[in-house]
């Protein structure tokens, strides 16, 4: 037996009992990944292991609360927007380019989402969340942090 793969990732819906679909490309760069319409890619932040109190949490304990935190790691285009026809100007050849309503989070944003309207996926034995952006209801962005 070889080495496992530098690349995996695994797709399941959070929020329902579905098998994980393996998927093995062979790239192994977050950077290829594109994001498509209104979807945003999150990196979870840590999970807390202790209370306030100094109380240790069982496994799985933050996996079952209904709001998450991460951060912004790529951001779709946004909504797509239709292409109004002006048939009063019919010597003005026809653009296909498509254009987007854009979306507010940014790279490096801290999102607070709801976990059951994202995908989870794992790349290079780290953990991902897909959500849509409807599913994102606050983002904390720190403009001085990036300067």
């Amino acid at each position: 037996m070889g080495s496992p793969p530098a690349f995996s990732v695994k797709l399941y819906l959070c929020c329902h009992n579905s098998k994980p679909m393996a998927i093995i490309p062979d790239e192994s760069d977050l950077n290829k990944f594109i994001m498509v319409g209104d979807r945003v890619l999150i990196k979870p932040k840590a999970d807390q292991l202790k209370t306030k109190s100094g109380l240790y949490l069982p496994p799985g304990v933050m996996e079952n609360e209904k709001i998450h935190s991460g951060y912004v790691l790529k951001v779709g285009p946004g909504y797509p927007v239709p292409t109004l026809m002006d048939e009063s100007e019919p010597w003005k050849g026809k653009s296909e380019e498509v254009k987007y309503v854009p979306l507010q989070p940014r790279e490096g944003d801290l999102a607070i989402y709801l976990q059951k309207s994202g995908y989870e996926i794992e790349f290079n034995r780290e953990k991902y969340v897909i959500v849509p952006h409807s599913a994102i209801l606050m983002l904390i962005r720190d403009e001085g942090l990036f300067e």
